[in-house]
């Protein structure tokens, strides 16, 4: 390995580390610095760039913003907060259930945010520790992320290995039924975590002490949302479009066919989702300005600027030494596959979001030829190294 690639691996690191500590726009911003060093300074030829991926972000964050600004966003939230008010008893096991569907219908995570309050106080009000089904409830929330043919991450990884002959369908055969078991294991070990509210003398004094009694003795006050029709076509509309993908991508055959090969999934992906998209706005009628000014819209257009700088810095890095690194990795690829989960959990502990790490890291050992199908199965082992971290 030489000085030289260590020095340049060494820059993209930095920007990586001081792009997620400034957050925001800060992965894809320090992304295209590193990039400006790389090239002008070094010399490497840049890269092409990850337009597929960028895309497909695009389409389906329109669509998702779009639901949102319908009120599809809060509709799904309040149903999940009366699945979990009606089985208080099992909720160490229903609160991540709950998390883990909507986030793979939604494609995104804010669901589980907002249902965080209700499931704290329906565990305290049964006397069950809220950080048992809170702490799953987030990690499920992040465990439906590679579950979902919707979201981003997932999205990004499929632009990869379809032409590999690794489609949508073959990776949710995966990462769905390995979620629900890696989850379903989790809860039980969680459920047995720390004593019960009524046997802990810690919770039993401050239960007792009137500087806490106001906060034990208040209800969480979620905000009644007038679910419309709207809302509900919008949701529904949503869905349609999540089942067209899944559909398109577990059959081939049903797609277009140009030149004797189906259409590619990235520009199917973009099209159905920018459809549904058009649909919602057409039958919804939603504010236009509350569709870009969303919390969904924010995060996917920031993701989206990441992957632009980061990932466009480190296929530079990797084109401009693949031969070295191929050489280097030909023994890991061989006995140690499981090597790529841990590069995904690290860049995870650095970035905090999926969607960035499929289009940072993914690209890069797509390019040196590691397996396909050990990329596809170390999606879900990132993830299960997160759970145990």
């Amino acid at each position: 390995m030489s000085a030289m690639f260590l020095l340049q691996f060494a820059i993209v690191l930095l920007c990586i580390f001081v792009g997620a500590r400034v957050g925001g726009i800060g992965l894809g911003v320090f992304g295209g610095l590193g990039l400006a060093i790389l090239s002008f300074g070094f010399g490497l030829k840049p890269a092409g760039l990850p337009i597929d991926v960028m895309f497909m972000i695009m389409a389906v964050v329109a669509a998702a913003a779009a639901m949102q600004a319908a009120g599809g966003l809060d509709y799904m939230i309040k149903i999940a907060t009366k699945i979990l008010r009606r089985n208080p008893k099992h909720i160490t096991f229903i609160a991540p259930a709950v998390t883990w569907l909507f986030t793979l219908l939604a494609g995104t995570g804010h669901v589980a945010y907002s249902v965080l309050p209700v499931i704290a106080e329906v565990s305290r009000q049964n006397g069950i520790r809220p950080e048992r089904p809170m702490s799953m409830a987030v990690i499920a929330s992040q465990f439906a992320i590679v579950a979902s043919p919707i979201a981003a991450a997932v999205v990004a990884v499929v632009a990869y290995l379809e032409p590999q002959g690794i489609h949508l369908g073959d990776v949710l055969m995966v990462t769905i039924p390995s979620t629900i078991l890696g989850l379903f294991l989790a809860c039980l070990f969680v459920n047995k975590m720390g004593k019960e509210l009524k046997d802990d003398p810690e919770y039993q004094r401050r239960l007792n002490d009137p500087k806490y009694a106001d906060i034990f003795a208040s209800t969480t006050s979620v905000k009644e949302v007038e679910v419309s029709k709207t809302a509900k076509i919008s949701v529904s509309l949503f869905l349609f479009g999540a089942l067209l993908v899944v559909l398109m991508g577990a059959a081939p055959s049903i797609r277009p066919v140009f030149d004797g090969k189906p259409m590619g999934m990235a520009h199917t992906i973009e099209i159905i989702m920018l459809s549904i998209g058009a649909l919602i706005i057409l039958t919804c009628k939603p504010d236009g300005t509350a569709i870009t000014k969303g919390s969904v819209f924010h995060a996917g257009m920031r993701a989206v600027i990441a992957i632009f700088g980061i990932a466009w810095l480190g296929d530079t890095l990797m084109q401009a030494h693949i031969t070295e690194v191929k050489e280097m990795v030909k023994g890991l690829v061989e006995t140690a596959p499981w090597a790529f989960a841990f590069a995904l959990f690290v860049t995870f502990c650095i970035s905090k979001q999926p969607r960035r790490n499929s289009s940072n890291i993914v690209p890069s050992w797509y390019r040196i030829r590691y397996p396909s199908t050990s990329i596809n199965r170390c999606i879900c082992g990132s993830k299960w190294l997160l759970l145990y971290s």
